[in-house]
């Protein structure tokens, strides 16, 4: 139970980090920013751990970078499918 409220924290932190470095407004709800920030973690620990880097002595900050830079494509990508989607233009 601790492990899942951990994973929704890091993905909220991740999900604004990403949307402050954004530029502009980035128009999906709190609820999907989490979303987008856990998949950026997901992602940024698989591509840490194919290189290699997931473990390591100290702060992994090359780990958390790749997780940072994930979430921000993550958020960018999903914020426009958001956008296309609510607008109605995404085909069915």
């Amino acid at each position: 139970m601790f492990q899942l409220i951990w994973i929704i924290i890091v993905g909220a932190v991740l999900g604004i980090i990403a949307r402050l470095i954004l530029p502009g407004r980035q128009p999906i709800p709190w609820w999907l920013t989490i979303i987008f920030g856990i998949l950026g973690a997901w992602l940024g620990n698989a591509l840490a751990g194919w290189i290699g880097v997931r473990h390591t002595s100290g702060v992994d900050w090359i780990r958390h970078g790749l997780q940072v830079g994930c979430a921000i494509v993550i958020v960018a990508l999903g914020s426009g499918l958001w956008t296309s989607f609510r607008r109605g233009r995404v085909s069915r």
